[in-house]
């Protein structure tokens, strides 16, 4: 489990195929100095498992049904960098949203705006997704808990304060790039429950 708040983006190193699954090797952060092996790390939102690690370095496996979901297969190059979340803690605070790290979708980069400090990102996102988005509701982009602001047919719009944009690879974004999403866990929960309440009811 997650809150959305990235601790560090940091650079690909490596992404290579081995058999059927993809090995990613990132940079490791100065600060991450309490993992071990079987970690998990929420990497541009996604929950992976540290594979190995060493004082430069951390490995991941991405299994099929990963790169199903996030196409990183054909998308993820060395040298592009990536949002990392160390799992929280009990007894933590949450400063952003319970983020699981099962990334649902993705979503489509319409425009990048800044704004003096702060920047504006609209997104469209798959039909099918739609019922979990609201007004104010929550939403994790590539990791990152954020407020839904507006919601406008198939799109949604957020606004990224300085802090966002300084600590994550959202301030990399142009349109047409793609995004990692994950639905705030309520909503999947609500969804689930009313599905089950029309079947119960047929």
């Amino acid at each position: 489990m997650f809150s959305g708040i990235v601790e560090n983006q940091v650079q690909i190193r490596a992404f290579r195929p081995r058999h059927e699954v993809f090995e990613l090797v990132v940079d490791r952060p100065a600060g991450f100095d309490d993992i071990a092996l079987g970690d998990s790390i929420a990497t541009n939102g996604v929950c992976l498992t540290v594979e190995s690690l060493d004082s430069q370095q951390i490995q991941f496996a991405l299994a099929p049904e990963t790169l199903k979901i996030t196409g990183w297969n054909t998308s993820l190059k060395p040298g592009q960098f990536v949002n990392l979340e160390r799992s929280l803690r009990f007894g933590d605070r949450i400063h952003g949203h319970l983020v699981q790290g099962h990334v649902d979708t993705l979503g489509d980069v319409l425009t990048f705006e800044k704004s003096a400090e702060s920047a504006w990102l609209t997104v469209r996102l798959p039909t099918t997704f739609l019922k979990f988005v609201w007004k104010k509701g929550s939403i994790t982009l590539n990791g990152v808990s954020l407020t839904i602001n507006e919601v406008m047919g198939d799109t949604i719009t957020v606004c990224l304060i300085p802090e966002t944009l300084k600590r994550t690879n959202l301030n990399d974004l142009v349109a047409g790039d793609k995004l990692t999403i994950e639905a705030d866990s309520l909503a999947r929960y609500y969804d689930r429950m009313r599905e089950l309440n029309v079947e119960h009811n047929r």
